[in-house]
């Protein structure tokens, strides 16, 4: 029996007036409680999602202060222009896609409070996820196992970062790992797709005709403000990891590249004492790095031009996914 049947039955009997209303009342929040407590409530250090055969250890997938979905993704987001875009300054980060003939921007300022987007191009679902934590903006293709997704935030953490959950399934999913790691949909993977981490100036620049989201994001938040004041600048981390490396400082920012199962780093203080443009071989393929000292961002081209998905992300948090990274070092 669903949940509209116990509250009709419910109904029912006290309009009858078969039971009384001191019955009916605990028993009507007894019921809507049970069928919406797990989803909507703080259950447990797991918000209730099902941990059993993780792909990573148990112990280290930490709750992170919020209820499942206490952190609201946005699911119908609004734009506008780039013109109406007052609510942003030159220097705000923002993540921005250009696919399939749309372009469209995401301030961080607006991710720090919701970190997913569900969002679509043409007949594409994208996902849009961005970890304060981490410092990592992705966008993925949102389908898996053929069928196309819809996310929230679980919640929880792994090495700091974001694990979002889809909810057809209720699979966990790790950011950086682009990968379920439990449910049903454990072991697999998103596609992730180009996207910029750069200055609101640099995107508005180079597409005009830019979407922006909007602050009209049914929640209610002053933007104006972070929530992470003070974190960028601190080396301290909010949560432990497994893997750290202290070659360069945490929050050193870099652009983290994947090919297949080779991963390298390019650090921007290194980044910084090059031309802005290197060449570069990665699991054998030949890349161009380019890389922007003004708006703090850089891209991966392949050898015909095409856009490497990358991600710009914090130090620790390349390395914590990915110890056995490749490092640039400029000669």
């Amino acid at each position: 029996m669903g949940y509209r049947q116990v509250v009709s039955f419910l109904q029912f009997r006290l309009i009858r007036g078969q039971w009384s209303r001191w019955i009916i009342y605990p028993l009507l929040v007894a019921g809507l409680g049970y069928y919406f407590g797990p989803r909507y409530l703080y259950a447990g250090p797991t918000n209730g999602f099902d941990l059993s055969a993780s792909l990573v250890p148990v112990g280290e997938i930490k709750p992170g202060g919020p209820r499942r979905d206490g952190i609201p993704a946005i699911d119908h987001p609004h734009f506008v222009s780039a013109v109406q875009a007052d609510f942003l300054a030159d220097d705000d980060r923002v993540l921005g896609i250009d696919r399939n003939g749309i372009r469209k921007a995401y301030a961080v300022r607006i991710l720090n409070y919701h970190e997913i987007v569900n969002d679509r191009y043409g007949r594409e679902a994208v996902v849009v996820s961005y970890c304060p934590l981490c410092g990592t903006g992705m966008a993925f293709l949102a389908s898996a196992d053929g069928s196309a997704r819809s996310f929230g935030v679980s919640g929880l953490l792994y090495n700091s970062d974001v694990l979002l959950y889809d909810r057809e399934t209720d699979s966990l999913w790790s950011q950086l790992m682009k990968q379920a790691i439990s449910g049903p949909l454990r072991g697999r993977r998103l596609q992730q797709i180009a996207m910029d981490h750069t200055s609101w100036q640099d995107w508005r620049s180079r597409h005009p005709d830019t979407l922006v989201l909007s602050t009209d994001t049914g929640s209610r938040r002053d933007y104006t403000r972070s929530p992470y004041a003070g974190y960028e600048d601190s080396p301290e981390l909010y949560f432990p990891v497994r893997h750290t490396d202290t070659r360069y400082p945490p929050k050193e920012p870099v652009i983290g590249l994947s090919v297949g199962d080779v991963h390298k780093a390019y650090p921007f203080s290194e980044l910084s004492r090059t031309e802005g443009v290197l060449q570069d071989r990665v699991a054998g393929r030949e890349v161009q790095v380019r890389y922007d000292r003004h708006n703090r961002t850089g891209r991966v081209l392949a050898a015909d031009g095409s856009e490497f998905p990358s991600t710009i992300s914090y130090w620790f948090a390349w390395l914590a996914f990915h110890p056995d990274s490749g490092v640039y070092t400029a000669p």
